[in-house]
């Protein structure tokens, strides 16, 4: 499993900016899903995703 994750960190290492587009865009899938209810809550959640993956958050 420690070498799966070594890879996983890797790749979000080196594609940060894909990574944070696919968390964006799954955060909106949940958002229209929810019909909104939970947009605040969403919100935070791809916030703190982006900024734990690569080299940092590239923002929105």
């Amino acid at each position: 499993m420690s070498d799966f994750m070594d890879k996983a960190k890797d790749f979000a290492d080196k594609h940060d900016k894909q990574v944070d587009q696919g968390i964006e865009k799954a955060g909106d899938a949940a958002d229209k899903r929810t019909g909104g209810k939970y947009d605040n809550q969403i919100d935070k959640g791809v916030d703190a995703a982006q900024q734990r993956t690569g080299d940092g958050d590239t923002g929105r």
